[in-house]
């Protein structure tokens, strides 16, 4: 069987987010990485386990 792990569909996601930022125009790319940032940081934080 070849399934996609959950992992690998996150690392999916964020591939494709990145190559939607990178066909934008500059000042609007930068804006799209500071809320791509935001919300990795965000999910960082929430994370089990993760140290302080």
């Amino acid at each position: 069987m070849d399934q996609a792990s959950p992992r690998d569909d996150q690392t999916g996601d964020l591939l494709s987010t990145l190559e939607v930022i990178e066909a934008q125009p500059l000042a609007t790319r930068a804006e799209a990485y500071d809320a791509l940032h935001d919300t990795l940081a965000r999910r960082l934080e929430a994370t089990p386990g993760s140290s302080s």
